[in-house]
Parts: structure tokens; sequence; C-alpha cells
């Protein structure tokens, strides 16, 4: 039995397990060091702003005064569109499709802000850093393997074991592409990926383009860690520790994945909710959801991966309708047009496990079809009736 192409992001690992077994991860059992030092640390504590000696390396992804601050006055934040990609592990492979379509027709813009969660994260820094990557882009989501993403084997904090992943974004993540994402930045541009703060609960919002515009030593360190814990769902993979340094005492935040708080990343919550029409610099606001919205059928088998999978994958489906109907509300009020692009319902193709090839292939080349077509961005994408269950 297949995996149904629908499952949500990495959600769909618990089901695909379940119902493939191994599909060639790995399944080298390693041995963890004890956490790093975890001391009392009191949620009356001020908020940190540096981090590993980079100034501004993030804000609070829920406070709208930290994010104006964090976007500064560049011009090309009004004069060019916004790029926002969500989660969907293997999924992520529509995303890049469609960005990689969409720059062979010549027609892609140089988004003023580029925001990305979970595999959304790992695809913002090719899309920031320009369209000559698009060809680096497309090998990460069409010629990995599950064995390149996690081995088999728990954690003391997770199911698996993500040191390929680890390897994989130590591997990507060059000192040609941090240079090119820092001369973007330069020019006003920002590069935004969210993470989960475990410990407080909230989302924490990381200026790439700072950090990899920082000569600090270890910001390079910082920038792998981010994307790593940006795709870090939480008891299926282990979570990622961020060191830091509060009024002289040493902290590891423990960090997971932004997906937890918020399906995709504009602005922050209490922005999108206000009755008020709230400002943003831009006029149009592009959003990638690297999934289908509507509800799908598979018999679920009666053992816990599954279980918790396919729970998952409904409930992050469902909060990315409500949140895409919230955006659509608030970018009528503010003026914004909004753009919403998800996987086509007519795609057919299944996966046989996670990140298998064949299916990311078919993906990449569905998103590129598409995107070179301009037929991406369909209207009112929130009433997809979830009650419309596809088989």
């Amino acid at each position: 039995m297949s995996l149904s192409r629908r499952a949500f992001g990495l959600c769909s690992v618990a089901a695909t397990l379940t119902l493939a077994g191994p599909v060639g991860a790995a399944t080298r059992v390693t041995k963890h060091k004890d956490a790093p030092g975890r001391a009392p640390f009191g949620v009356s504590d001020p908020e940190v702003t540096t981090v590993a000696g980079v100034a501004g390396a993030r804000f609070m992804a829920d406070m709208p005064e930290a994010f104006e601050d964090a976007l500064g006055s560049g011009a090309i934040l009004s004069e060019a569109p916004w790029l926002a990609l969500s989660g969907g592990g293997d999924n992520g492979a529509f995303g890049a499709g469609l960005l990689a379509g969409w720059s062979a027709a010549g027609t892609r813009p140089d988004f003023g802000v580029v925001t990305g969660i979970s595999t959304g994260a790992l695809t913002a820094p090719f899309v920031f850093a320009g369209p000559q990557w698009d060809a680096r882009l497309q090998s990460t989501y069409t010629e990995i393997t599950a064995a390149d993403i996690f081995e088999f084997g728990a954690t003391k904090e997770s199911l698996l074991d993500t040191w390929p992943l680890k390897k994989l974004i130590d591997r990507e993540v060059t000192a040609e592409l941090l240079a090119d994402i820092a001369a973007q930045h330069r020019r006003g541009r920002r590069l935004f990926v969210i993470t989960t703060n475990v410990d407080t609960g909230r989302p924490v919002a990381w200026n790439m383009g700072a950090i990899a515009a920082s000569s600090v030593p270890g910001a390079e360190d910082l920038f792998q860690k981010v994307l790593l814990a940006s795709a870090s769902i939480p008891g299926m993979f282990p979570p990622v520790y961020i060191d830091i340094e509060n009024s002289g005492r040493p902290f590891a935040e423990m960090h997971v994945d932004g997906g937890v708080t918020m399906p995709f990343f504009v602005a922050p919550e209490s922005m999108i909710a206000s009755g008020r029409a709230q400002v943003l610099p831009t006029r149009r606001v592009y959003v990638i959801v690297n999934n289908q919205l509507a509800a799908d059928f598979m018999v679920t088998p009666p053992m816990t991966l599954g279980v918790l999978g396919r729970s998952l994958s409904a409930a992050v489906k469902a909060a990315t309708r409500l949140s895409i109907g919230a955006h659509e509300a608030f970018a009528r009020r503010a003026e914004i047009d909004l753009k919403v692009a998800s996987i086509p319902a007519d795609f057919q193709v299944t996966a046989s496990g996670p990140f298998d090839g064949r299916y990311m292939k078919a993906l990449f080349a569905r998103g590129a079809e598409i995107g070179a077509a301009d037929g991406a961005f369909g209207p009112q994408p929130s009433r997809v009736a979830s009650h419309e269950v596809r088989e």
C-alpha cells in the first residue's frame, strides 16, 4: 500500500513508516550526548536580541513592532511582491518546481521578502539568493532519498534521528550561497525563517540575511541550525538546541518545526487577525502551500504511527485552510493582492514511502509546468470544502 499523496508535510513520515517500512532510510543507530545545559531560566527574563554575536539575528514572530523593526525601510519592500513558503516535507518539491518554472518563463519577480517554514525554510534561501540557484534547488528536491533526511532508531527526544538532514544542510549551505544571501540583504530585501521555541511556546523569526551578512564566528553554524530546527517536527525528529546568553547567563533554547505555531508566515498573527487595516509595505503577497487543501481518504492502519500521522495531517490541513481565510480577510482590509498556490487536486501520483524520488520528480515537474504557464495561483483557495473527501 502506498502513502496518500496528500499526507501533509513531515507528519506524513509517521504514516509512511507504518505502511511502507524503511524504504531505504538510514538504519544506523547512534548514541546521543545528553541535551546541553538547561539551567533555570524564568519567563520574566528579557528577550534576547543577540544570538551567537549576531545583532538582529531574530525577533519574536508574534510581535508587530519587532517585525517592523526587522523589515527596515528599504524601497524594495514596497516595490516588490512578497513570498511565503509553507511546510510540507517531500511535498516541497511542488514549490521548488513552481518557482523554477516561474523563473524559466522569465516572469518571476525579485521578492522583497521571502519567508519559509519547515520544508519552505529549506527552499527559501535558494529562492532569496536568486534564480541562478534554481538548479541546486531542483537537485535538492529530486535527487534525495529518505536516507538523506533521517535514520531509524529512537533518540532520547524523538522516534527518528536527523543526522543525515543536518549533513545535507551543512553541505548545501555554502560560502557562495551565504554571500549571495548577504548581498540581497544589503539591498534591503529580507529572508525570514520561522522556528518554534518550545520553552516559550512562541514562534521565532530568524533574520537569515542578517545572519548570512555577519562576519562573526558561529554565524554560519547558526544559519544551518535554524534551517534544521525549522524542519524538525517534534516527537518525530529531535529538537535543535540554540545557545543564547542573557545577562551573562548561558542557556540552550529548544527549537522545533515552525509549523507547530503557524503554517506559513506573512506578518505577526495579531496584525493578520486585527479588525483594523494593518499596513504592509507591499501591495502583493504570494503564498505557496506545499500540499493539497481538501481532505483525502486513506485507510489508516491501527498502529501508533499511522494514527499519529493521519491525525496530524488532518489537523495541519484544517489550520492551513483557516489561516488562508484569515489572510484573505486581512488582504481585503489592507488592499493587498493575495495570491495562493497549492498542489492541484488532479495530481494523481502516489508515493511508495517518504521522500520517494519518483514521486518528488513528478511533483517538481508538475509545479514547474504550472509555474511556467502562470497558472499556479488560483482564486479563493480557502473555500475548498473540507467535507469533500478526495479518493
